[in-house]
């Protein structure tokens, strides 16, 4: 093992970060869904967002409100957050269960209504993001951003999105599968490099 690993008590080698005692939640996400490569929008819409409220915050904190923030965005369909109007943003800034914050609020609902010109343009939202994916590296350094995630982020800033950093796009990527970020000694380190060698690509 290594300091990007520890052993769990169920015996199995996980990433360091997911070591969270009594917060089963974030074992379950790194074990089921961290890395597995994602084509379906409302997923993708889902984590863009969230990794824009994460800014400042820890994963943990977002985790453990997504299914707040499921229900206060319509399930983050993007067509009904690109609906939403004043009214909608002051439900939110009272919802006790999100994180209250206008600008990153305001920034998803704005962000919502960009996706249509993508989808037209790509085809898909995914075929969009799919052209951002990097390569898995046997040794890939511990980092907060990439080249490739540095250029995600100025191709979205670029049309008009807000909140999508360097690292918050480097974040989404390692989530949707776009980059095998899972340390060396994690068990799911294989079975995610196997779903994304099965897996094609949307263009």
């Amino acid at each position: 093992m290594n300091s990007r690993t520890y052993v769990a008590d169920d015996g199995h080698a996980r990433c360091a970060w997911c070591e969270a005692p009594g917060f089963e939640a974030y074992r379950h996400y790194h074990d089921t869904e961290w890395g597995y490569p994602v084509t379906d929008e409302r997923r993708l819409f889902e984590k863009l967002c969230l990794e824009g409220f994460q800014s400042g915050l820890s994963w943990r904190t977002i985790l453990a409100k997504r299914e707040a923030f499921r229900a206060g965005f319509a399930g983050f369909d993007p067509a009904k957050v690109a609906a939403f109007d004043e009214a909608d943003v002051q439900r939110l800034l009272a919802d006790a269960g999100i994180v209250r914050h206008r600008g990153k609020i305001e920034a998803a609902i704005h962000n919502a209504r960009l996706i249509p010109a993508l989808r037209q343009e790509f085809g898909s939202l995914a075929a969009f993001f799919w052209r951002f994916e990097e390569p898995a590296e046997k040794d890939a350094p511990v980092r907060g951003e990439s080249e490739t995630s540095r250029r995600l982020s100025k191709t979205l800033r670029g049309r008009g999105f807000k909140f999508v950093g360097p690292t918050t796009c480097y974040a989404f990527m390692q989530a949707m599968g776009l980059i095998n970020d899972h340390a060396p000694g994690c068990r799911w380190r294989a079975e995610v490099d196997a779903a994304r060698q099965a897996f094609t690509p949307p263009r």
